[in-house]
């Protein structure tokens, strides 16, 4: 989409408060829910069996087009079956609940996430620091500031770690991506010699995991060792992941609970990251600057004290990239009067 495009629609339309309430409870309960059940919700069925049987069994799809029984308990075990019953029971709530988000305008991810996501939530590592950046983290921000908008589906998962992840044990990253049941490979590092920072579903539209870590120099690799694995540095992603939030992720049949960056903060990267990434992706450079167009503009309107007051803390390396986009969104008659009004009192720009 040109920037052209861009001004011509409006970035967003506020929801009903009583939809922003409805996603309010789905969030809260996912958030106190603890290990979610991956994939669809399923059934429970008897099977009988050769050594003291009948045995209960989970019947579900972990993954699109997959069927699996999930060995559940025996029948004696009367408390385990009560309360698989019970998780079938919230996740049939929150399936329907997130099926109808969606239709009011919330943004949802695909199935594929959902089972990424719901893999490193149940194994802690959002808890442990880990936090959803790139186009999911502004999916989710919109849910969170109860606007809809378009923000075109995601073909990567990007998550990132600022500092060492605080586990009890050490959690390998491609050992957790393999748990889905989706056929991740490593995708190849570049030179071939170098450790991947990324795992890929097949196909040219196949589902990519991005490993992402702050390093001054665009690419440069980065060990993590309490994942096994790498990342790719990305410069003064260590502004973008200070003071991460709370949140939460629709996807497939799920409520997601994650960390995400603070939205001023992911706004100002976003204009950063439009200038470097012009020259090389030009695509890519106007989705990011949309991206910052709409959180900005949303902030605006309701929190626009936080959202002047946070280019105080943009670092000095980044404020001349993001000067020049603002040069431009001051000049443009189709900016948003609040955002406009906003930017009057940005002096650091």
């Amino acid at each position: 989409m040109s920037i052209a495009n861009i001004r011509s629609k409006p970035l967003y339309r506020p929801l009903d408060l009583a939809f922003r309430t409805q996603y309010a409870e789905v969030k809260e309960r996912a958030q106190s829910a603890g290990a979610l059940l991956p994939g669809s919700p399923g059934t429970l069925v008897e099977r009988s069996g050769m050594a003291g049987g009948p045995f209960w069994y989970r019947v579900y799809n972990p993954v699109p087009t997959v069927k699996k029984e999930e060995y559940v308990c025996a029948p004696r075990d009367a408390e385990v079956l009560q309360r698989i019953r019970e998780d079938i029971e919230f996740h049939r709530w929150m399936a329907s609940s997130v099926s109808t988000l969606r239709k009011l305008g919330f943004q949802t991810a695909s199935k594929e996430v959902a089972r990424v996501l719901v893999e490193l939530h149940n194994r802690g590592a959002f808890e442990a620091g880990l936090v959803l950046a790139g186009t999911l983290s502004f999916m989710a921000w919109l849910n969170e500031l109860g606007v809809a908008a378009v923000a075109e589906q995601t073909l990567d998962i990007d998550v990132a770690r600022r500092q060492p992840l605080k586990f009890a044990v050490p959690l390998n990253f491609l050992d957790t991506m393999k748990a889905t049941g989706l056929p991740f490979f490593e995708v190849p590092g570049m030179p071939s010699t170098a450790p991947s920072t990324s795992v890929k579903l097949p196909g040219k539209a196949g589902l990519r995991v991005d490993l992402l870590a702050p390093h001054a120099s665009l690419g440069t690799i980065v060990r993590i060792p309490e994942l096994n694995w790498s990342a790719e540095g990305i410069p003064f992603y260590d502004y973008l992941l200070e003071g991460t939030l709370p949140g939460a992720l629709l996807a497939g049949f799920h409520c997601i609970p994650v960390q995400l960056p603070q939205p001023e903060r992911f706004i100002w990267h976003k204009l950063y990251s439009s200038r470097h990434r012009r020259h090389v992706d030009a695509a890519k450079a106007d989705k990011d600057e949309k991206q910052a167009r709409t959180l900005a503009a949303v902030l605006a309107e309701e929190h626009a004290f936080e959202l002047v007051e946070s280019t105080a803390a943009v670092p000095a390396g980044m404020r001349k990239s993001i000067a020049t986009v603002l040069k431009r969104w001051r000049m443009d008659d189709a900016l948003p009067a609040a955002l406009k009004n906003a930017l009057e009192q940005v002096t650091v720009f």
